[in-house]
C-alpha cells in the first residue's frame, strides 16, 4: 500500500494564493488555518485584510500582508488594491475569502477579478446563500427540510410573528452586508420573552431597512447541530464532503464551533450533496443543519458560501481538507480521493475556554465530561509546534486586553 500524503509531495506550488478578508475581526483563527494548510504545502500565501495586528498575521507561513479598507471607502479602492496584489505577486493567484463581505464581494465583481483564479458559481448565487430569507426560498423550492421562518416588518410584527412561532425564538440577521454597517452587529440570537423579542429588534433592527428574521427554534443541545463541509468542482462534482458536530459552541448555543468532531452521517451528507447540486454550486461551501427530535428530521440552518472558520476539523485521511482541494482544482492538478477519519476531534482555544466556564458555572458541563471531551483532539485552532508565534501573540494581547478592562473597572469603582 502506497503513502497515502505522497501527493502533498508532488503539488507544484509556483501559483501564489491570497487570504482576502474584509470583516475586521483580528482575533478570528480561519484565517490562519488557511495560511498553515496552504503553506505547509510551500504554497506563498499573502493575506489582504483589515487587520495587521491580527495574530495570524504572525504566522511564519504569511509572507506578506496588505492592508485593505473598510467596505464604506468602495469597491474601486478594494479593487484597485486586489489588482495591485495580484500584479505584485503574479502567476493568477487563487483568491480565498474567508468571510462573508469578501466572498460577496469576489461574487459580485468576478469579471473585475480576472487577475485572480476563483470557482465561476451561477450568478447571483453566493448572495442568495448567505441571505437568509432566499435561502429559505430556496430551500423550500427544493424540498430540503428548514425551520419554519417569518419575516417582521416592524417592531409590531416581531412580537406577534414570534408569538406565532412560540417562544424561544431564533432572531437571525437576514443581509450580512446590511447586518455589518450597524454597530455591534450580532449574527444570531435568542428571544426567550416578548420583551426579550421586542429589546432585540430595538438593537439589530433599522425600520428602514428590515433585515431581521424570526427563525423557529429546535430544541436541544450543541451535538444536534451537525456540519457539512465539501468542496465542489469546476463541472460541479463534489471532490471532498465531510460531516461533522459540534461539541460545544462559542458562545453556548447560537455560536461557532468550539470543539467539534468528525461524525459520520449519511443523511446530512446526502443532504447537503442534493441541495447543492440542485442550485449548481460551485467551490467551497459550509453549511450548517440542526436535528429535530420532534420529527427526526435534519434541517438546513445556514450556508456559507466561502471557507469556514472550522475547516481545519475536516481532514481527510490523506490530508486533504477544503482549501487545498481548491488549490489543486484551479490550478489544474488532480484532487486526490479523500476519506473522512471518524472521532477526529478539532479545539478552538479561546472561544472554547469562555464557553467552558459560562456551562461550568450554570451546571451544564461536569469535571470529568470536559475532561473526557478533549479525547480525540488532534489539531487546534491556535497552538501549533510549527508555528508558535500566532498563539503567543493572542496571549498577550487577551492578557493586554484583560489587563486594561481590569484598570478600567478599578479607576471607575474608585471614583
Amino acid at each position: 500500500m502506497g503513502d497515502p500524503r505522497a501527493w502533498e509531495r508532488a503539488v507544484t506550488t509556483d501559483v501564489p494564493a491570497v487570504i482576502f478578508k474584509l470583516i475586521r475581526d483580528p482575533w478570528q483563527h480561519g484565517d490562519l488555518a488557511v495560511a498553515r494548510s496552504l503553506g505547509r504545502l510551500g504554497v506563498p500565501v499573502v493575506a489582504a485584510t483589515r487587520a495587521p495586528e491580527a495574530p495570524s498575521m504572525r504566522s511564519r507561513y504569511v509572507r506578506r500582508h496588505v492592508v485593505v479598507p473598510d467596505p464604506a471607502a468602495g469597491s474601486e479602492v478594494i479593487l484597485q488594491i486586489l489588482g495591485t496584489v495580484a500584479q505584485r505577486v503574479g502567476g493568477r493567484p487563487v483568491v480565498v475569502p474567508t468571510d462573508d463581505l469578501a466572498a460577496l464581494f469576489v461574487s459580485d465583481h468576478e469579471a473585475a477579478l480576472r487577475a485572480f483564479r476563483l470557482p465561476e458559481q451561477p450568478p447571483d448565487l453566493p448572495r442568495r446563500l448567505s441571505n437568509k430569507r432566499h435561502l429559505h426560498e430556496l430551500c423550500l423550492e427544493a424540498g430540503v427540510p428548514t425551520p419554519e421562518a417569518r419575516f417582521p416588518a416592524s417592531r409590531e410584527e416581531m412580537v406577534s410573528r414570534a408569538a406565532e412561532l412560540g417562544f424561544p425564538v431564533v432572531v437571525k440577521g437576514i443581509d450580512p452586508a446590511i447586518l455589518r454597517r450597524r454597530t455591534n452587529a450580532v449574527s444570531v440570537a435568542l428571544a426567550r420573552s416578548a420583551d426579550e423579542a421586542t429589546a432585540l429588534y430595538n438593537a439589530m433592527e433599522d425600520p428602514t431597512e428590515p433585515n431581521l428574521m424570526l427563525q423557529e427554534f429546535i430544541p436541544g443541545g450543541a451535538t444536534s447541530v451537525w456540519m457539512f463541509n465539501g468542496y465542489f468542482d469546476r463541472s460541479g462534482a463534489c471532490r471532498i464532503g465531510f460531516v461533522g458536530q459540534k461539541i460545544r459552541q462559542a458562545p453556548p448555543r447560537t455560536g461557532a464551533t468550539s470543539l467539534g468532531a468528525v461524525v459520520d452521517n449519511p443523511t446530512v451528507d446526502a443532504q447537503a450533496r442534493e441541495f447543492l447540486g440542485h442550485v449548481g454550486y460551485r467551490g467551497i461551501v459550509d453549511l450548517g443543519f440542526r436535528f429535530d427530535a420532534r420529527d427526526g428530521r435534519y434541517k438546513l440552518l445556514d450556508v456559507n458560501p466561502r471557507i469556514g472558520s472550522s475547516f481545519r476539523l475536516f481532514v481527510g485521511d490523506n490530508g486533504l481538507d477544503v482549501v487545498r482541494a481548491l488549490y489543486l482544482d484551479l490550478t489544474d492538478q488532480p484532487i486526490p480521493e479523500s476519506h473522512s477519519r471518524n472521532g477526529r476531534r478539532w479545539w478552538v482555544e479561546d472561544q472554547d475556554a469562555a464557553t467552558v466556564l459560562k456551562l461550568m458555572r450554570a451546571g451544564e458541563l461536569g469535571l470529568r465530561e470536559l475532561v473526557g471531551s478533549f479525547r480525540g483532539v488532534e489539531e487546534t485552532a491556535w497552538i501549533s509546534r510549527d508555528d508558535l508565534r500566532p498563539a503567543a501573540v493572542l496571549l498577550g494581547q487577551i492578557a493586554g486586553h484583560l489587563a486594561s478592562r481590569a484598570f478600567r473597572g478599578g479607576t471607575a469603582s474608585g471614583r
